[in-house]
């Protein structure tokens, strides 16, 4: 028996991708989308705006209409979007896939509450690679934490709204908790002007915004006469929505709760 999907803001880049990736995934279905209300697509074939073919769904701008079609919600759309989302989640027993970034502290307490009852799956990253990434990043931070200074830089495409991404902060997270500093007080966003000498206890955050960048990341661990770097570089959106479809799939099988990407891929 397939699950049957239903994608927040089908219409944008990475909504259309993983409605196109459901269609060729077997044991999901794509039973319905939403988008913004006033947008065009309102009323539209799904299938038609997706690509998937024709198959006789409107994309609807209420969430509530049309939650009953589906067993999970994939959501990557804005923080506000996606907290109506979860409030329609909640109230339904719906399964939910937050990919959303820019997520604030509230919101993140609001997901872990709603977890209590339904069953999420909340990464600021949904990659295979870059879950790899912050297993490895957390491996060489504990090896390398003495005499060798952090820096993290990210690039997007010139159309992202939030800075650094919510895979750069994740890191910056990894690597102070490894570190045990509070990136609060040591997190350095980007430099200018007189500034003195770099601290030890510093973790640099960088950000490039420019053309169609997918999404690259890497973290610099600089030492004295050496410096080791990890990156990943994505390509293209595929490997979101493949790990955003990969997580709706595993997470029917299990209990209520907040999981990441790690337990997806069993790197926990």
């Amino acid at each position: 028996m397939s699950i049957k999907a239903i994608v927040a803001g089908v219409g944008g880049r990475m909504g259309k991708r993983i409605a196109q990736i459901i269609s060729e995934t077997g044991g999901i279905d794509l039973s319905g989308g939403t988008e913004v209300k006033g947008s065009v697509l309102v009323g539209k074939d799904l299938g038609h705006v997706t690509g998937t073919g024709n198959n006789s769904i409107n994309i609807s701008d209420k969430m509530e209409e049309i939650i009953n079609s589906g067993d999970v919600i994939i959501d990557f759309t804005t923080p506000e979007a996606t907290m109506e989302n979860l409030k329609a989640a909640a109230s339904n027993k719906k399964d939910m896939i937050i990919g959303a970034t820019g997520l604030s502290n509230e919101h993140l307490n609001e997901i872990k509450k709603a977890s209590q009852n339904i069953r999420i799956v909340q990464a600021p990253n949904m990659s295979v690679g870059v879950n790899v990434l912050f297993k490895l990043v957390k491996e060489a931070a504990a090896a390398l934490n003495d005499g060798y200074d952090i820096e993290i830089t990210e690039a997007h495409h010139r159309l992202k709204k939030d800075a650094p991404s919510g895979t750069a902060t994740k890191i910056a997270e990894i690597l102070a908790k490894v570190t045990n500093r509070d990136i609060d007080k040591v997190g350095v966003y980007g430099r200018k002007g007189m500034i003195g000498e770099r601290s030890n206890q510093e973790i640099g955050i960088h950000v490039i915004r420019g053309g169609d960048i997918a999404g690259d990341h890497t973290v610099t661990f600089c030492g004295k006469g050496e410096r080791v770097q990890l990156s990943h570089v994505a390509h293209n959106r595929d490997n979101f929505a493949r790990g955003a479809v990969k997580a709706a799939l595993w997470l029917s099988y299990k209990k209520p709760g907040l999981y990441d990407m790690m337990d997806v891929l069993g790197l926990k």
